[in-house]
């Protein structure tokens, strides 16, 4: 995994790791119901959920890591935009393949981000979280949800969540900018230049290669992409 990738998935990591903790009750974010018509409680409330299944699914983690998935799975993929993260990260190549390979490719994108935030998820530590008050999202198609994640005796790191509103007036996240650098863009140039020198069957079973990688605490820097 590139050093600027993996930078970003752990500071996703701590965000929705930390955020629990600073703002209801676990017995709360069980029972909480997900608001997607608000952006700014979206990415709240998605945190709070996906972390209190860590925490009730913990000995279901410790027993086969793999489980992981299942939580990224139910808890966070719902409200992640990877349909139009996967069109955007294959560029212009897109409007080369055929409907059937958009198909495959999104299905196989969707499988890769799964695996990718399942493996940054071992790595988590205790950090806090201050969330950016909410502006005003009625005539917006496009939101940014500005956090800052605190750590005692470091600078706060700055990261903001990108979000869509969809054609229902829902809204779901797309993308993910650390300290000013772009998940989505990181892996757009990385996956467009593959397309372009092993074309796009090539990197569609590349993808699901790498969604199959076992889960695990300390896995090589290169094989964990």
């Amino acid at each position: 995994m590139s050093q600027v990738f993996k930078r970003i998935l752990q500071t996703m990591v701590l965000l929705v790791g930390s955020a629990v903790s600073l703002t209801m009750s676990a017995s709360e974010v069980t029972s909480e119901v997900i608001d997607t018509h608000d952006p700014f409680k979206l990415v709240q409330q998605v945190s709070n959920k996906t972390f209190d299944r860590f925490n009730t699914d913990k000995a279901l983690i410790d027993a086969d890591l793999s489980h992981l998935k299942v939580i990224v799975r139910e808890e966070l993929m719902p409200y992640v935009d990877y349909k139009y993260a996967a069109y955007k990260v294959m560029g212009q190549y897109l409007r080369d393949t055929t409907p059937e390979q958009r198909e495959r490719f999104v299905e196989a994108f969707e499988g890769y981000l799964v695996a990718t935030y399942a493996q940054a998820f071992t790595e988590y530590t205790g950090q806090k979280v201050q969330f950016s008050p909410a502006s005003d999202f009625a005539d917006e198609k496009f939101v940014d949800v500005n956090v800052q994640i605190i750590e005692d005796g470091r600078p706060p790191i700055k990261v903001m969540f990108k979000a869509r509103r969809l054609k229902d007036d829902s809204w779901k996240a797309f993308d993910l900018v650390a300290e000013g650098v772009s998940l989505l863009a990181s892996k757009q140039s990385e996956i467009s230049n593959l397309i372009r020198q092993k074309g796009v069957d090539s990197v569609i079973e590349m993808l699901k290669d790498r969604t199959q990688q076992e889960i695990n605490y300390k896995q090589d820097k290169e094989n964990a992409a």
